[in-house]
Formats: structure tokens, sequence, C-alpha cells
């Protein structure tokens, strides 16, 4: 292995450890409905968008869903197959938003693409699995709370990228 390389192997790691801390703070705070969630750990996804190739960024993406699901205890549940079709579909509509429109839209709008994603992607499930109809009851809410979440995401990994040394430094060794 090349020093390049594993640079990249620990910006990876990092940016899964920074997913995983967010994802623990994340379960701390209380769930006016059970499985809604902020999203807090895709923010070290969304900021990785630009730095890694596409193998290492779904390589972080599955550190992420594997470490939240050892985290809460659902990684051998039916419970995972919400959190790896949401992490999923959001990662791809987020790559692909972020490689089609890189100077023409912000983190914001790529966190938003990527919460629809994923919220759309898991009321399907659910609507397979879980709730069948009543689906529909519930998909206003979490679209409107992804669509909240999302926005507050997006503009804090913007502000970070614009502000943040550190990204700008790993940012020369990428790509």
């Amino acid at each position: 292995m090349t020093p390049r390389s594993n640079i990249r192997i620990d910006l990876i790691a990092l940016l899964a450890a920074c997913a995983l801390f967010l994802s623990t703070i994340e379960y701390m705070i209380p769930k006016p409905i059970p499985f809604m969630r902020l999203g807090l750990a895709n923010i070290p996804l969304i900021i990785a968008l630009g730095i890694f190739s596409n193998r290492e960024y779904f390589l972080l993406l599955l550190l992420k869903v594997l470490g939240q699901g050892l985290i809460s205890g659902t990684i051998f549940s039916y419970i995972i197959l919400f959190s790896l079709a949401g992490s999923v579909s959001s990662a791809l509509i987020m790559l692909l938003i972020y490689t089609l429109f890189k100077e023409k839209v912000s983190r914001v709008g790529i966190s938003i693409g990527g919460a629809l994603g994923s919220t759309i992607s898991q009321l399907l499930i659910s609507r397979l699995i879980l709730f069948k109809e009543a689906t529909y009851v519930i998909a206003p809410l979490f679209l409107f709370s992804g669509l909240i979440s999302s926005i507050i995401l997006g503009f804090f990994a913007q502000r970070f990228i614009q502000k943040s040394r550190w990204y700008h430094s790993i940012k020369d060794l990428s790509i």
C-alpha cells in the first residue's frame, strides 16, 4: 500500500467513526415516533462527497450501516433492512446529484435529495413488511420531518465545508 492509500483508508475510518459517534448521540435523543430519526450520521456522508471514489464512498456507507446496526442492536433483525434501504438509496441519490450538479446544488440540496430518497425507500419497505396500507398515514409526517432535518444537516455540512481548514487540506489529497 502506498502512503496515499493509507491516508485514504484513515480518512474513511475517521469519517466512519464520526458517523458512529453521531449515531450514538442520536440514539440518546428521545424520539416522538419510533423509527423517526434525524439522520445525524449522514453528515459524514454529505461531507465525503467529492473526497472519495465511488468505491470508497460506498465502503464508508457500509461501515455506517453496519456500525449503526451494532450500536442499536438491530444488525440481525429486519430493522437493518430499513437502515440499509434508506442509506443506500440516500447515498446513490446524493452521489448522483453531486456528480451531475456539483457547482449548481449546495449540500443543502444534496441532503434534501438524499433524505427524500431515504424516506421513500423506507416507506416502501414499511408498506411491504410492516404497516401495509397504514404506511400512507405516517408518510406525510416522515417526509416532512425528513425535509426539515435534511435542511439543517445540509446547512451544517455546507458551513463545515466552507469554514474547515481540515476539509480543504484533505480535499487537496483526494481525486
